[in-house]
């Protein structure tokens, strides 16, 4: 009887270490971020595993080729990173880059228009969209999560007396991206934390850039007491404007190292004319919205290349040199964004502090997300 005492003792000690272990990690990838998700009151383990599922599960598409994780790559950062623009059913190539979904849960817009405020209603978009995930209506996407097996139980676990229904399932979706929270960055740890060896002497100087003469505070706002890094926002920097206006020749990539130089009106030709774009401006019909942009949050951002809506910035480096030539002159172009004149080794601050804004946790979320990858495409 003793052993077998000794024995539950020791493995509730053990539980309770873990659970202790699991704890101070969670608090520390909270680190500079806000104390809690907005609309999130901690959202149930199940509800968010069975959004992870969901998540990874290529079946939910039309033709069982694509998952949200295709876009939101975990090990790039949830963004996609080999490409300016995600691409989505059927090889079709999207209008915009796939931004990241870390951190997402803060956000006060999403989509780069800013066109979805809450992220159930967010999860919808992808599913239903022609060029993304295919399919025709929300009924058609619970009738094929319906007649998935694996799915048995786990809705009416995770919803009692609601079960599987398309409120559940934007409900399970936003709920896991509720737990995609990625601080305790070094920056964070210096910032906050008060760790003074966190960021070398040059990280540090970046961030005195950052915060001053380069004045990208202006909008990647930080706080006191945590920083998102976005003012929530829309801005024009000029990219919108210019890829809308574009003549002349393109740049197209044949190969590592080689590119040719295409004429604009050929590739229209061959692949058809480019989708318009015009940022907020679609959302809210204001003039003053065209061509603007939401402001990205800045959190792992040295994961999430390439950069800006357009996928159009391949390096931090880029979008640093970017900045300093103060966008691209048009008429609607905010005056936040001007000619900087850095020299060589100020740009290389900026970009040595940006990289110390890399979560914590960030690998241990994509393993988790790897892990709930689901059966096969095909069956």
């Amino acid at each position: 009887m003793r052993v077998h005492e000794t024995l539950l003792a020791a493995g509730a000690l053990i539980g309770a270490l873990a659970a202790a272990q699991a704890a101070a990690a969670a608090d520390a990838a909270a680190l500079g971020l806000p104390a809690a998700a907005p609309d999130a009151d901690s959202p149930l383990a199940e509800r968010a595993a069975l959004g992870r599922k969901l998540f990874m599960d290529r079946r939910l598409s039309r033709n069982g080729t694509m998952s949200c994780g295709m876009c939101h790559v975990p090990e790039q950062g949830f963004a996609a990173v080999e490409m300016a623009k995600a691409v989505g059913i059927e090889g079709r190539s999207l209008r915009r880059n796939a931004p990241t979904v870390l951190n997402a849960a803060f956000h006060r817009f999403l989509f780069h228009d800013g066109r979805e405020t809450s992220l159930e209603a967010q999860a919808w978009r992808p599913l239903l969209a022609a060029d993304e995930m295919g399919n025709d209506t929300r009924a058609a996407v619970v009738a094929r999560i319906a007649a998935l097996p694996d799915y048995a139980d786990l809705f009416e676990r995770a919803f009692p007396r609601q079960g599987l229904a398309t409120e559940t399932v934007a409900a399970a979706l936003a709920d896991y991206q509720r737990t995609l929270v990625s601080g305790g960055s070094r920056f964070d740890r210096w910032f906050y934390g008060g760790e003074s060896g966190a960021l070398t002497a040059e990280e540090q100087r970046g961030f005195a850039l950052f915060a001053g003469r380069a004045h990208c505070v202006s909008c990647h706002t930080f706080g006191s007491y945590h920083a998102l890094f976005t003012d929530h926002s829309f801005h024009n920097t000029g990219l919108g404007w210019a890829r809308a206006a574009r003549q002349g020749e393109v740049t197209v990539p044949l190969a590592s190292g080689v590119e040719t130089r295409v004429s604009v009106q050929a590739v229209a030709e061959l692949f058809g004319a480019e989708p318009a774009d015009q940022g907020r401006f679609e959302v809210t019909g204001r003039e003053a919205d065209r061509f603007a942009y939401r402001t990205p949050s800045l959190r792992n951002v040295a994961l999430t290349s390439p950069y800006m809506h357009d996928g159009s910035l391949p390096t931090l480096e880029a979008v640093v040199d970017f900045y300093d030539r103060g966008g691209i002159d048009n008429p609607g172009k905010d005056p936040l964004v001007y000619a900087l004149e850095l020299d060589a080794a100020e740009k290389r601050a900026l970009v040595s502090f940006l990289r110390t804004l890399t979560g914590a946790n960030v690998d241990e979320l994509a393993a988790q997300a790897r892990a709930a990858a689901s059966t096969p495409a095909f069956r």
